[in-house]
Formats: C-alpha cells, sequence, structure tokens
C-alpha cells in the first residue's frame, strides 16, 4: 500500500471501544510544535545581527507567519475535512520543518527573503494546516464536552512557547561562540525535534468508529441553548449567514485587544514601573504565557457550563473592565499591573479555545474545520491592527513629550472601545435559519443515491467478520452525504496490535505532560523575579 493509502482517513477510524483519552496527545504534540512560533522573538536579536537588519524588518517573518497561518486555514480548513486529520498533520509537519530548513539556508546565505519565504510563508503554512487539523477531531470524540475538547487541543498553541523559549534560548547559547552563529544549528534542531513530534501526533490520532459515544451519553433530545443548532452547515453557506461576520468581529476584537499587550508585554511593564530590570520583565512575560495557556483550557472548560454567548460576554466585558483599571490604576502596584494583564490575556486565550465549540453549536459539525479556517482570518487581521494600534499611540505620545505608563494610557483606553464593539458583535448573534442547514435525507433514499465509502476498523464491534459490512446511520441533524462501510478486521493477534497501538499515545502524553512540566518551572523560575 502507498504512503498516501497509510494516511488515508478510513485507516484513521478507532475501534469502537478506544479509549478517548489517548487521543488528545495526539493535538496537543502538533500544538506544541507549532506554538513554538510564539518564541520567535528570541531570535529576533541574533538575527537582527547576522543580516544587518533593523528590529522592523525581522519582525516581517512573524507578520508573514501570522498572516499565512490565517490565509492557508482559510483556503485549506475544506481540504483537511476531507483529507480528515492524519494526512492534514504530516502536511503541517513537512510544511513547519521545511520552513526551518528553508530559513536556514536563507540564513547561511544571508538572504533575508528566503528566511521570508521559508519560516514565514511555507512555515506559515504549517502553521495554518497544523492549528485547525485536530479541532473537530476532538469534537467528536468529546460530543458532551466540546468546550473542554478544544481547549485541550488550543492550550498546545499557546503554551509551545513556553518550551521553545528556553530550548531555543540554550541552543543560541551553546551551539556556537556567539548566538548569530549559533541560529543555523538551532533552526534545524527545533525542525528535527518538532517533525518527529508532530509526526508522531499524526501517527495517533484517530476519529471515532461510527458507532461510538461517550459511555452512559446520550445525546440530548432537545438542545438546552437556542443557538445551538440541530442542522448542519457548510462552510460555503456559512459565509453567507450574519452570524459568521459578528462572530468574526468578535474574535477579531479580542484578539486585538490581547495581542496589543503581548506584543508589548515586556517594554510596557518596564514603562509602567520605570527601573524595573529585564529579569523583571522576562518573568512578566513568563505569567502572561502562563494565563494565556490556562485561559485557553480553563475558560473554554466553563463554557461547556456557562454557554458559548454567556463566556464571550464575560470574555470581552469583564476584559473590557480590566484594561480601564489597567490605564487608570495599572501604575499604582506591579502587583495589581500583573493582574489586570494576566486577566486579560487569559480572556484571550479563552476566546481562541472557545470559538470552534461556538461554531460547532452555531454551525453544527460537518464542517466546522473549514469553517474555523475561514474564521481564523480575523486572527491575520487582528495580528495587524492590534500591535499598530499600541505602537502608533505609544509613538504619538512619545513625540508629544510624554513618557511612561502615559504613553500606553490613551491605547488601554482604545482597546476598551475595542472590546465594547465586540460585546455589542456578541450580544446580536442569533441561531442560524433554518434554510441554511443541509437537507436531510432519509436513510431508503440515500442508500439508494450513495456508493458506500470503506471505512477499515481494526477489532471492531463484538459480532463482525472480516468484510462484514454495514450501513452507518448519519448523526442526528447530520446530512446524509455519504453511506460508509465499516469492515471490521479481526483475528489473532489483532487485540495484541491495538494493545501496542495504544501504547504510543500513553508515551505521547508523558512527552506533552512532560514538555509543558519543563515550561511550567523555568517560568516560574522567572516570574518569581517579578515579586522578589
Amino acid at each position: 500500500m502507498s504512503l498516501l493509502g497509510l494516511l488515508d482517513k478510513s485507516r484513521a477510524v478507532a475501534p469502537l471501544h478506544y479509549n478517548r483519552w489517548l487521543i488528545p496527545p495526539a493535538a496537543l504534540a502538533v500544538h506544541l510544535a507549532i506554538g513554538e512560533v510564539y518564541a520567535f522573538s528570541v531570535f529576533k536579536t541574533a538575527l537582527v545581527e547576522r543580516f544587518d537588519a533593523s528590529l522592523t524588518q525581522i519582525g516581517i517573518v512573524f507578520c508573514i507567519a501570522i498572516g499565512m497561518l490565517g490565509l492557508s486555514a482559510a483556503f485549506g480548513g475544506t481540504w483537511v475535512e476531507k483529507a480528515g486529520p492524519r494526512k492534514a498533520m504530516v502536511l503541517a509537519a513537512l510544511c513547519w520543518g521545511a520552513g526551518f530548513v528553508i530559513g536556514s539556508v536563507g540564513v547561511a546565505t544571508n538572504q533575508l527573503w528566503l528566511l521570508y519565504l521559508g519560516y514565514g510563508g511555507i512555515g506559515g503554512i504549517g502553521l495554518g494546516i497544523g492549528y485547525v487539523s485536530p479541532v473537530s477531531t476532538l469534537i467528536k470524540w468529546f460530543p458532551d464536552r466540546p468546550g473542554m475538547a478544544t481547549g485541550l487541543a488550543i492550550m498546545g498553541f499557546g503554551g509551545g512557547a513556553l518550551i521553545a523559549s528556553p530550548l531555543t534560548s540554550y541552543f543560541l547559547d551553546h551551539f556556537a561562540p556567539t548566538p548569530s552563529g549559533a541560529i543555523i544549528p538551532a533552526f534545524l534542531t527545533i525542525a528535527a525535534i518538532d517533525v518527529v513530534v508532530m509526526l508522531a501526533g499524526a501517527a495517533t490520532i484517530r476519529t471515532p468508529h461510527p458507532d461510538w459515544k461517550p459511555a452512559g451519553w446520550t445525546p440530548p433530545e432537545t438542545p438546552r441553548s437556542a443557538l445551538i443548532s440541530t442542522g448542519n452547515v457548510t462552510a460555503n453557506n456559512a459565509i453567507r449567514t450574519p452570524q459568521f461576520w459578528l462572530l468574526w468581529v468578535v474574535l477579531f476584537c479580542n484578539i486585538t485587544a490581547g495581542i496589543g499587550i503581548l506584543e508589548q508585554a515586556s517594554p510596557m511593564v518596564q514603562d509602567f514601573f520605570p527601573g524595573t530590570a529585564g529579569a523583571v520583565a522576562a518573568g512578566f512575560v513568563g505569567v502572561l504565557s502562563l494565563c494565556n495557556m490556562g485561559g485557553r483550557f480553563g475558560w473554554s472548560t466553563l463554557s461547556d457550563v456557562l454557554g458559548r454567548k454567556r463566556s464571550y460576554m464575560l470574555y470581552l466585558g469583564v476584559g473590557a473592565v480590566a484594561y480601564f483599571l489597567l490605564a487608570q490604576v495599572g501604575t499604582s502596584s506591579i502587583g495589581l499591573f500583573v493582574l489586570f494583564a494576566g486577566v486579560i490575556i487569559s480572556f484571550y486565550g479563552g476566546g481562541f479555545a472557545t470559538i470552534p465549540a461556538y461554531l460547532k453549536d452555531m454551525f453544527g459539525g460537518l464542517q466546522v474545520s473549514a469553517i474555523h479556517g475561514r474564521l481564523l482570518t480575523a486572527w491575520s487581521a487582528a495580528g495587524i491592527a492590534g500591535p499598530l494600534i499600541v505602537n502608533a499611540i505609544a509613538d504619538g505620545q512619545r513625540a508629544a513629550g510624554r513618557e511612561g505608563a502615559q504613553m500606553y494610557s490613551l491605547s488601554l483606553l482604545v482597546m476598551v472601545g475595542v472590546l465594547g464593539v465586540g460585546f455589542v458583535a456578541n450580544l446580536l448573534v442569533r441561531p442560524v435559519a433554518a434554510r441554511w442547514h443541509e437537507p436531510v435525507l432519509e436513510a431508503a433514499a440515500c442508500d439508494e443515491a450513495v456508493e458506500p465509502v470503506p471505512v477499515l476498523v481494526l477489532a471492531g464491534a463484538a459480532g463482525e467478520e472480516l468484510g462484514e459490512s454495514r450501513p452507518v446511520a448519519a448523526a442526528s441533524g447530520a446530512p446524509a452525504v455519504a453511506r460508509q462501510d465499516v469492515r471490521a478486521v479481526t483475528g489473532p493477534g489483532t487485540e495484541r496490535a491495538w494493545s501496542a497501538a495504544s501504547l504510543v499515545p500513553r508515551v505521547l502524553w508523558v512527552v506533552v505532560v512532560g514538555g509543558l512540566a519543563y515550561g511550567l518551572v523555568t517560568t516560574l523560575v522567572k516570574a518569581v523575579a517579578l515579586f522578589t
């Protein structure tokens, strides 16, 4: 069988009684690896020296990467749905690794455009495909807790910098006499580590058996909220609804407000509190990283209880209050400054992690990855708007003779207004009209109209024999787009094979938890400097 055949989505279907907790480490592995992009600033000084370039010229690399993330997620989301998570994760790993390799060639030849093309362009494609690829799969495994599921996956992207930042610093300090000379081996080492981790995630990802559902869980007969759709909307139709664009505004405003602080975190704390040492500023950045990661899992999980619309009312409403307090009383105490900034960034992370579940509620699960990808264009726009607002206003205030915290007071109040716009947009969200739902065909008509799609399942349900097939009913409210034949492969050694296969995701759990623990400890050590 060809390599592409091995990556086919039909070969990623799990056996009926597969343990769903073996799936999250695959998603975390991919997101922790591509989350390294948040640690790109560690390379900045060395790259400036190597290319004899300005900070702005090097900063363009990050901007291209985030821009390509949004674009590749938007245009590749539909393909991810069709190809399946395994093929998408492998493509993401290859693009991400190739980005580092091409970037290394650019560094070696002193060609900055190759760094733009490699890390920014091709690596950015890997970011976008890798970001959306595990999300809908986890939602399918956790239909009872979709907010927690998306929080588990997207938490990794926020936590990637916790691991990558200290590792990158170590590589730059030890791979050559100077950091600028260590860029190439550091790039290649990070590429090798990330590609291996991402491929391990691709090898262990599974989609649920068509007959599987969580033990003891019964799909509710009626949605617990009017916003939860009973039908499915395609990506092409979703972008024609006002709900999609309202959620685009919600995400744009939430990201703009959060990224405005993240991009300026270190200089901001030093300007608010003159005399602050670099180590203290680094500790502040570390605390924000922890809040970002914790918010992605914590707030998203809470959204399963609060509901998605109420959760965004919390993120945007309380976030606006926190921004106002940061502007008014943030200078009185570094503790209050850290508290308000941490709350804002936790909502920033929570907004990222909750939006896929919000989309699933609104548009159904049919093409949630594709819809999510298109919504991430809001991230690309906010990645420009947030830093631009903060930096432009700070430059204007400096030119007017103001200094310290006064340079940021106006931009912080502007962010209050930005969050207010998002709050209003969220209030305007209403259920999607039934006319956008895909038609639900009768099972009999579907059987006659559509050829079966073979799905290979090892160690399937009891009583299934090799080659036996049976139609699988579409999930409640799902369009009858195809009938699946489940071919259960049984026989001597099958259980042993699956026991061995389950060992890999268990090892991957150890790897991702160990990596996060390493990042947490090193970050907390730096954060202690804030209060000592």
